[in-house]
């Protein structure tokens, strides 16, 4: 009898295991069978390896809510945590291929950037050989619709957001061992490379596609071979945008939006926008494929820790009697300026350490808000342990708040326009918080010559060097 109730857990148990797969399977159905793929790369070793992970799953959450029809694939570097690997797997449906870093000789040049060291493991794209056509992919690629008729195109095509020069954020190859290995070899035999990542050696490598012809789709959906150009509606800089704050490109469909400027104005960072408006384009993906809950337990936390601080040092707020006797000798003027400088030194951390703290990737309008409140929080120490007026403390935090209602300010009829704006709003601003420092500035002196900072630890007995007050 016990026997044939354990046979029967077992067979529960591996009935649930059977279900489970199925549901694994089905769940990434939609990228098994395809012989084509959108490909991206992921590898460890800069500041900003968590920020390029999160914009990856992004991107690939982007994908398929798009409805390609592809594979998706990440060509991971071998040191990238499993964690991540398994995320990417069986949350996002990705095919992960694992491949060792390649070795960058170009390091050494002398207008090496560290942070492209590893990029050229974007060759490894030429090794998926088990698909037709792969569609190889940056992260901070933005997909507006479906781009499928790019595996129409031929051994390599590539779009020129420069005049002179295509970008390697997205271009179209034919997988091939052949391609692969000479292009390693090159490597090692050390090919002409301008910058020494992979833009730099992949133009190197292709260098006459601006001769080539334009990329048009073929009606009846035939693959083409040889090499083309890609219209800019493929890859269209951010910039392009900015400058009318609306987009102006005639040329190819409007389908994917690129930002190859400063790393550190990356649409994923929070402080991003309202400096550059498309930001918002970008979370708006993110928070309709994968959310934030990554982030949410660290906002609330140190929203919860701002508001504990300014209740603290509200209560806490020193009952101050006036000094009967003041001693005029050095010291005191010593501790004075000391205690003027941690003054100001707390005011200027209370809007520094904030920006800091917060999760880089962060929705803006929440990291902005939690930004505020931190700065908020911690000028408060400073009010209320020196005893300073709270309006010239907090004329730089307005100043800050009234900057980004004028630059988000969805009414400019072009990015110039926009730009003055933000410039006249400054040039006004500037007299204003000058005139709050003077002011806090004046407050502290008043403050620390007839409030007892310093109660009684100065006193001895009474000695001719006292001067009563009162």
């Amino acid at each position: 009898m016990e026997g044939k109730k354990l046979g029967i857990l077992f067979g529960l148990v591996e009935m649930l295991l059977l279900l489970s797969v199925v549901e694994v399977r089905e769940a990434t159905a939609f990228r098994s069978g395809h012989r084509n793929a959108y490909a991206t790369m992921m590898y460890m070793g800069t500041p900003r390896d968590y920020e390029f992970y999160v914009a990856t799953r992004v991107m690939l959450r982007s994908l398929s809510k798009i409805g390609v029809d592809a594979d998706l694939v990440v060509i991971a570097s071998s040191d990238v945590p499993l964690r991540w690997i398994q995320a990417l797997e069986q949350e996002d449906g990705a095919k992960v291929v694992v491949k060792k870093n390649l070795n960058n000789p170009y390091r050494t040049q002398a207008n090496f950037d560290k942070r492209f060291k590893l990029t050229l493991n974007k060759l490894y794209a030429w090794t998926l050989v088990d698909y037709d056509r792969v569609v190889m992919l940056d992260a901070d690629n933005l997909f507006l619709q479906k781009t499928d008729e790019l595996f129409q195109c031929g051994q390599f095509c590539a779009v020129f957001i420069n005049p002179c020069i295509f970008h390697t954020g997205l271009f179209v190859l034919q997988p091939s061992m052949k391609v692969f290995n000479d292009m390693v070899h090159e490597v090692e035999i050390g090919r002409e490379n301008p910058d020494g990542a992979d833009q730099g050696f992949i133009g190197s490598y292709f260098p006459d596609l601006l001769d080539q012809p334009m990329f048009y789709p073929p009606a009846n959906g035939t693959k083409l071979e040889g090499t083309y150009r890609l219209p800019l509606g493929y890859q269209m800089d951010a910039s392009y945008y900015y400058l009318r704050l609306r987009w102006s490109v005639p040329c190819g469909p409007n389908s994917v939006i690129t930002f190859p400027g400063a790393a550190w104005l990356k649409p994923w960072y929070w402080w991003a926008w309202p400096v550059l408006p498309l930001g918002i384009q970008w979370h708006e993906q993110r928070r309709q494929t994968l959310g934030y809950s990554a982030e949410m337990p660290i906002v609330v936390i140190q929203s919860i820790l701002y508001l504990g601080i300014m209740a603290m040092t509200r209560l806490a707020r020193p009952s101050l009697s006036k000094l009967c006797y003041r001693r005029a000798d050095k010291s005191i003027t010593l501790i004075q300026t000391s205690l003027k400088l941690i003054a100001i030194w707390l005011i200027l951390t209370a809007y520094i350490i904030p920006f800091f703290l917060i999760p880089h990737t962060v929705h803006p309008l929440l990291g902005w808000s939690l930004y505020l409140l931190g700065a908020f929080a911690l000028s408060s120490i400073a009010v209320n342990a020196f005893l300073i007026p709270l309006l010239p403390v907090l004329v730089p935090w307005i100043g800050i708040l009234g900057t980004l209602l004028v630059m988000a300010n969805p009414w400019y009829s072009n990015g110039v326009v926009r730009a003055l704006c933000v410039f006249a709003y400054a040039f006004f601003c500037a007299p204003v918080v000058w005139a709050s420092l003077v002011k806090v500035a004046s407050c502290l002196q008043v403050s620390l010559e007839r409030e007892a900072f310093l109660p009684r630890l100065v006193e001895t007995t009474p000695t001719p060097g006292f001067n009563k007050l009162y």
